[in-house]
């Protein structure tokens, strides 16, 4: 998979700094998985914040001052109770008959004091709700333990004579149940969000087919499986494209066919024309006739090439070593110096004729105007680059642009001596194109003009 990490760059660092809005805009996913993901996970995570807060705001918060009130109407029981007893006999009787009653443990200690206050912690609700409940109902001074036992919440009442102490159990003053609440609520959003990544899954993976489909249409490779699915909107788009893709291809085909009547039509005559030349004799008058057949035949066809664009030819997998250095032995055989430095094997995915056209448009351009010309191939990531080094005159920066305007000849050094139609790098930027890729001029660090060429893999 692609490393989607996206560096930016220090302007946009400082903008995140001071706007928030960019910086949402870097965080957020860039894909429409990722997107949609957060279409159904944010109001279901807002969803949860506000039921969980009303629910504790509200329920729990009401649930618990209910328990409350009812455990300080139980102390006020046990402390009526024990205004009751007359001597110290009736004590163990009084503790026995509280826990078997009331459910509730007694401690009796003559002659001690309250204890300091205890901090209720982060959640006091449970404590600021008894100790409300149990002034109201007492005018002696109460202490109130609601942290200290996990299971148990003590309270401790100031007698003249000592302290009376009532171990509740945690269970009969506050709710308990409210892990079952947030386990559901839990439970069924990791429910409902597998559900929604699955049906996203099968959502967007058709738009995924589409973009790749439409990628490798545009790099001239064919997608013999690719079928519509998906939603209805997803369907039409996969439609459309492959509606496109056939009247294309019919119009390439009508073209190509066109071209090559075309062609036929116009090389009988040339072929007339040079049969009747060869039997005309050596004279000046002939071999400049000659001259200008052979050119005639030379730019029919480079127009034919500029037309007939890439045909109909197939894309395959290439080890470009090889076939760069066939372009340089080629090259070397009509007269040209050129050198081939490599990094190691590449193998690209390309239509072999056209990409041949292209490069060797190059390396003639480049040998037309210098004595040294050196092809290199690199791999970067995910593309291949393809340079063409001369030691030619080169081009000015604001001239390179107007090199590839078809039939556009440039009138600097670089074009003295030189015929042509001007197609050669107009067709080999068509080429480079066409496999979704792109040609730069540059200067050459061997004092000319630098071809580069860029290719997806």
């Amino acid at each position: 998979m692609a490393d989607t990490t996206v560096t930016r760059p220090p302007a946009r660092r400082f903008l995140a700094a001071i706007d928030p809005s960019v910086l949402i805009k870097d965080l957020t996913p860039r894909g429409l998985f990722g997107r949609s993901l957060i279409i159904v996970i944010a109001p279901m995570l807002l969803l949860q914040v506000v039921a969980s807060f009303v629910f504790l705001d509200r329920h729990w918060e009401k649930v618990t001052r209910g328990l409350a009130y009812m455990a300080a109407n139980d102390m006020a029981l046990i402390m009526s109770l024990y205004d009751d007893i007359t001597g110290a006999d009736e004590y163990a009787a009084f503790v026995d008959r509280i826990g078997r009653t009331v459910e509730v443990q007694v401690f009796i200690w003559p002659g001690e004091r309250l204890p300091p206050k205890v901090d209720p912690g982060l959640f006091p609700m449970l404590h600021d709700s008894l100790e409300v409940e149990m002034q109201q109902r007492f005018d002696r001074p109460v202490w109130i333990d609601t942290v200290t036992y996990p299971k148990y919440v003590d309270v401790r009442i100031q007698m003249p004579e000592g302290v009376v102490r009532a171990l509740f159990l945690r269970s009969r003053v506050s709710a308990t149940n409210s892990h079952i609440f947030l386990s559901w609520m839990a439970g069924t959003s990791i429910l409902l969000l597998i559900v929604a990544v699955l049906f996203l899954r099968g959502q967007v993976r058709p738009i995924q087919r589409l973009a790749h489909a439409a990628e490798a249409f545009g790099l001239g490779r064919d997608m013999p499986d690719f079928k519509p699915s998906g939603a209805t909107e997803a369907r039409r788009a996969a439609h459309a494209l492959i509606v496109m893709r056939d009247r294309l291809a019919r119009q390439i085909d009508q073209r190509t066919s066109m071209l090559a009547g075309v062609s036929h039509d116009l090389k009988t005559p040339l072929t007339r024309f040079k049969l009747q030349l060869a039997m005309m004799g050596d004279d000046p008058e002939i071999e400049e006739l000659r001259r200008d057949v052979t050119e005639m035949q030379r730019l029919l066809d480079e127009y034919l090439d500029f037309a007939r664009g890439q045909g109909g030819e197939s894309a395959r997998t290439i080890e470009l070593e090889a076939f760069l250095e066939d372009i340089r032995v080629n090259a070397a055989r009509k007269g040209a110096h050129v050198t081939l430095d490599m990094d190691g094997p590449i193998n690209l995915r390309a239509r072999p004729a056209a990409l041949k056209r292209c490069i060797t448009n190059l390396v003639e351009n480049a040998a037309g105007h210098a004595d040294h010309v050196r092809v290199s191939a690199q791999l970067h990531g995910r593309s291949v680059e393809i340079t063409i080094d001369d030691n030619g005159p080169g081009i000015p920066p604001d001239k390179m642009e107007d090199a590839f305007r078809p039939f556009h000849r440039l009138d600097e050094s670089r074009n003295q001596n030189r015929s042509g139609s001007g197609l050669g790098l107009a067709i080999a930027r068509d080429v480079a194109r066409g496999h979704g890729g792109e040609i730069l001029l540059l200067e050459s660090p061997l004092g000319g003009l630098r071809a580069l060429v860029q290719l997806p893999v």
